[in-house]
């Protein structure tokens, strides 16, 4: 039971009254508004049947309508708010009437639980009002930046992926070996264009070239201490999770065995290579969260071993020299007999720094930050891995981009 607005006016007018009136009519009075202030929160003491429209799937950062509705007639005037834990946001959490029309955004992968909504029911002299939770608990999964991967990978299934101002010598992406020339179709890329043939036959004719598949990508995903580490609304170990996610699904579609481990000091995750695995890699990886430990990365390297040649996708952090040392030393060990390519995000925030003069002592600490960076990729470079760099949101994208390239000139 609770409390109105209504009901803490009458009671300061009684308040007031009781300085001008005898005490007996104010007693009187103020037993009559109890009385009815307790009929009232009776009346409105039954709780409302209420529908809540939510998906139970969800991904980082992309919004899904929630919708909470009261059902039937028998309730009187409600406010109805959706209490939240911190990894969800709401762009409304409250509304008064019979429905809540809102979005929920998840900030964070996992688990987590959204809380049973809350009623605030009023009776209808609106004296008396009833708090009710309703719909219960929730429990949501939220997965990496599901709907980005899932175009990269349609992207590259329809020829529509591209490098901009990079030529290379085939169709990025629609395979490597020659099969048979064939008549033209609408949607070919221009780059099938068979021209010898067409000139010679009088109609337009394409180049079809099978897919190398049954090659194999492994995804190395390092959640050590400096993956926790944060770039604007993400850390870096979501960025490698979104990179990771887009890669397993970008192998589907090109009929690669993909598997994929995560570690700090242990291995915590091991999905090995196999075919149509993206799910799997997906759902074994969701939910990791940086630990406070160092990577070691010759665990992780010398758990790949031998095997299929592959590529090995190290999805991790270039601090500085230093901290790259460990990846520097346990690079070798997987050079010897894979394609190697580490990717990182770049930090927006300290390239700005860099680039403002306005506090010269700040200026000239990311100035250093970022010559260490570039000090530790040329080190990797040196062990003999492709390093690959890119903005948050954009690193997924250049991963499968070298991961074409690297299947365009046979490298897996």
């Amino acid at each position: 039971m609770a409390l109105t607005a209504r009901t803490v006016a009458a009671l300061v007018a009684l308040a007031l009254a009781a300085l001008v009136l005898p005490g007996a009519a104010i007693a009187v009075a103020g037993a009559v508004l109890a009385g009815l202030t307790l009929a009232d929160a009776l009346l409105a003491r039954r709780a409302p049947r209420v529908r809540r429209t939510l998906p139970r799937v969800l991904s980082r950062g992309v919004g899904v309508p929630l919708r909470i509705a009261l059902e039937g007639d028998d309730a009187g005037p409600t406010r109805i708010r959706q209490p939240l834990v911190p990894d969800l946001a709401l762009a409304d959490q409250e509304a008064t009437g019979r429905v809540l029309a809102t979005t929920l955004t998840p900030r964070r992968r996992g688990r987590h639980t959204l809380p049973a909504v809350a009623l605030r029911t009023r009776g209808p002299l609106g004296l008396g009002a009833w708090q009710h939770r309703a719909a219960g608990d929730l429990e949501l999964t939220v997965y990496p930046d599901l709907p980005s991967a899932r175009r990269l990978a349609l992207a590259v299934r329809e020829g529509r992926f591209r490098d901009p101002g990079v030529r290379t010598r085939g169709p990025v992406g629609l395979g490597t070996e020659f099969e048979r020339v064939r008549d033209y179709l609408p949607d070919d890329d221009i780059r099938q264009v068979n021209w010898r043939a067409t000139a010679r036959l009088g109609r337009p004719m394409s180049n079809q070239h099978r897919v190398e598949q049954d090659q194999e990508i492994v995804i190395v995903l390092d959640v050590g201490r400096l993956m926790a580490a944060p770039l604007r609304d993400r850390t870096r170990c979501d960025e490698a999770l979104d990179a990771a996610t887009a890669l397993a699904l970008v192998a589907d579609e090109l009929g690669d065995r993909c598997g994929a481990i995560a570690f700090d000091d242990a291995v915590r995750r091991r999905v090995r290579p196999g075919r149509a695995s993206g799910a799997d890699v997906v759902r074994a990886t969701f939910d990791l969260e940086p630990s406070e430990r160092d990577a070691d990365y010759e665990l992780a390297f010398r758990t790949i071993g031998g095997g299929k040649r592959a590529l090995v996708v190290v999805l991790t952090d270039l601090l500085d020299a230093a901290a790259a040392r460990a990846l520097v030393d346990a690079v070798p060990v997987l050079t010897r007999r894979h394609a190697v390519l580490v990717a990182s995000a770049r930090d927006p925030d300290v390239a700005a720094m860099a680039q403002d003069p306005t506090d010269p002592y700040v200026n000239v600490a990311a100035r250093d930050l970022l010559a260490a960076r570039t000090q530790a990729a040329a080190a990797v470079r040196g062990a003999g891995a492709q390093v690959v760099e890119a903005d948050p949101g954009q690193l997924g994208a250049a991963c499968v981009r070298a991961y074409l390239y690297a299947k365009s000139r046979r490298r897996l």
